[in-house]
């Protein structure tokens, strides 16, 4: 490498300190979470462009790339595979009762799932596995934090097979583009991927569920309704029979496993003891009570649902079927950091909320002022329609199996050859991969796979925003000489080190920047000053760029890293270093292996 200033002299200019400031600050918000990520990224790219460290042009430049695009047209099409039935099968081995054992569900998953994950964002993939998973965690009475860990695992793992596995393998390829190196192809680093997913594949299975909690089944919001109830505001209507009773009389708790801890009255709050308080049509109460009762009171119109305060509860329709169903806000979701009521809940989603988990805790009263967090479970009660549309939709995953809901399968065989087609084009290089993916999402819409109104729900626009402008960070790290100052510096420590360990490095810095912030910030911002350095060592740059590839797509300490891991966090009933006690071994195994892969494919 030529002689060039370090990064202290680069830092040292106006528009290298402003990039780090705004590099902290995002930092900062990408941590705490006060921020979205997506609205992070945004407020980056705005900041860089007002005190003109980059221009507009350069700074939108990751909205138009063809990794965007491509990633666009992946979530449709893996929603249209999904929508017309392309994955039942998949669902039905999954949920077999010859699987008995966590270990053998493990084993299916590696061996089944993880290989699909190559080829189909991760995201849709969970979301879908989710409520079977959760189904044959309650059919077999095993506890879902034995194996809900390991399928976000196998999934991220499987990621690393092709090119089309993850946002951030595409997002790497583009920045690669962007700096000169040219794209990845589709296969380009399968050799190294299959070596890591075999190795991945080996640790889960051999150690299968031996490092994960077993939290048991009665944490589950519908379990704990079952055995030690629900905690939930209702009223009672004008007509119940409970009206001008006392409780001690009526029939509520004679009848009923049912206990009233709080009673309101306009302005007026009574607690215990209410045994001989005469009830009134309009007071509101906190029970205690099972599934079964609550739903027997509510047909009898002893009871009815409290709505959030400000709000009215819409009447259900004659013929209308209701049903209590569990759904997980995922990472990204657009009501996350809104509270219940803010959102009109009732009216947005025509559901009434009844209880939320977060973690291990149950929030059970003061709905309405709970702030909603990705990763949290809401129990919600909703007619059989709304519940169905909810499996359109981004911002709430469904958790309770409708199989008989599934759209028509009839288009099935058309979406798989869809989807096999878009893969072999590029493979065969009959088209270029955009082209391709472009080209099967109009035929998923033209053939009836997929709705038009269902492609533009399958994107996930937070992810689409959030890489588009990240790629800001990777813009001004050149253009301000940090990139290259921080590569000077690292070469002058690492110089004379075998390439082997040099790379380990890389990779390790590129895992601890993936734990604390998102992949995709790491890709970006690691990528310009990897291949710097990888000049200064005249060592293949592409080698540098797939070892911050692979660092930034296994994410096993912490659920920051990756969003499958968050996803699964909620539905586990797991707690943050969980997470950490399983994947610390299956870490430091790839942190050995991939550097050796990498030396090994280039010849180093």
């Amino acid at each position: 490498m030529p002689e060039a200033a370090g990064f202290l002299a680069a830092a040292s200019t106006p528009h290298g300190l402003i990039t780090l400031l705004v590099f902290a600050v995002s930092l900062v918000l990408f941590i705490s979470g006060w921020l979205a990520p997506e609205l992070t990224g945004l407020l980056a790219v705005a900041l860089l462009v007002s005190f003109g460290v980059l221009d507009p042009q350069q700074a939108v430049k990751g909205f138009g790339s063809p990794a965007l695009i491509t990633l666009m047209g992946l979530f449709a099409l893996s929603a249209g595979l999904f929508r017309s039935g392309g994955v039942d099968r998949l669902r039905a081995i999954l949920g077999s009762e010859s699987v008995r054992t966590p270990r053998r569900m493990i084993l299916l998953l590696v061996a089944v799932v993880s290989p699909l994950s190559g080829f189909i964002p991760n995201t849709p993939i969970v979301a879908t596995l989710l409520p079977v998973l959760e189904n044959w965690c309650h059919r077999r009475g095993i506890s879902p934090s034995k194996v809900m860990l390991p399928m976000s695992f196998a999934v991220v793992i499987g990621g690393t097979i092709t090119l089309l596995g993850t946002s951030t393998n595409l997002l790497a390829s583009d920045v690669s583009r962007q700096l000169g190196y040219g794209g990845i192809d589709l296969f380009d680093f399968t050799p190294i991927g299959l070596p890591i997913w075999l190795l991945g594949a080996l640790y889960m299975v051999v150690v299968g569920d031996r490092l994960l909690p077993d939290r048991g089944q009665d944490d589950d919001l519908m379990a704990a309704m079952a055995k030690q109830g629900y905690f939930t505001d209702v009223l009672i209507p004008p007509g119940s029979e409970l009206v001008g009773q006392s409780l001690h009389n009526s029939r509520l708790q004679r009848r009923f496993d049912v206990d009233v801890l709080e009673l309101h009255r306009g302005s007026q709050s009574f607690g215990s003891p209410l045994a001989d308080l005469e009830l009134q049509a309009g007071d509101r109460m906190l029970l205690r009570c099972r599934k079964e009762d609550l739903l027997r009171l509510q047909q009898e119109s002893t009871i009815a649902l409290a709505p959030v305060a400000g709000q009215a509860m819409p009447q259900q329709q004659a013929g209308q079927t209701m049903r209590l169903v569990e759904v997980l806000l995922p990472a990204g979701s657009s009501i996350a950091g809104s509270s219940v009521r803010e959102l009109r809940f009732r009216q947005r989603y025509n559901a009434t909320l009844v209880a939320v988990r977060r973690g291990r805790d149950v929030i059970r009263d003061l709905l309405g002022r709970v702030v909603l967090q990705p990763g949290d479970v809401l129990l919600i009660q909703a007619p059989i329609d709304t519940i169905r549309g909810l499996q359109n939709r981004n911002d709430l995953v469904l958790l309770d199996e409708l199989e008989k809901d599934l759209p028509t399968t009839s288009r099935k065989g058309i979406a798989i050859g869809i989807c096999i087609a878009v893969i072999l084009l590029p493979m065969l290089q009959v088209l270029d991969l955009m082209a391709s993916v472009l080209f099967g999402v109009v035929l998923m819409v033209v053939t009836g796979c997929l709705r038009p109104g269902e492609l533009q729900r399958a994107i996930r626009w937070d992810v689409i925003l959030l890489l588009g402008s990240i790629v800001c960070f990777s813009v001004a790290m050149q253009s301000t000489g940090l990139a290259r100052g921080l590569a000077v510096d690292l070469l002058q420590s690492l110089q004379g080190w075998p390439n082997y360990l040099v790379l380990m490095v890389v990779f390790l810095l590129a895992q601890l920047f993936t734990e604390t912030l998102t992949n995709g910030a790491t890709v970006v911002l690691l990528i310009p000053i990897a291949t710097e350095l990888a000049k200064g060592l005249a060592l293949p740059p592409m080698a540098f760029i797939y070892a911050i590839l692979f660092a930034a797509s296994l994410s096993f300490l912490t659920p920051i890293g990756y969003q499958c891991n968050l996803m699964v966090m909620g539905p586990g009933r797991y707690r943050f270093f969980d997470m950490t006690r399983y994947g610390a071994p299956l870490t430091i195994g790839l942190t050995l292996l991939t550097p050796w892969l990498i030396c090994r494919h280039f010849g180093l």
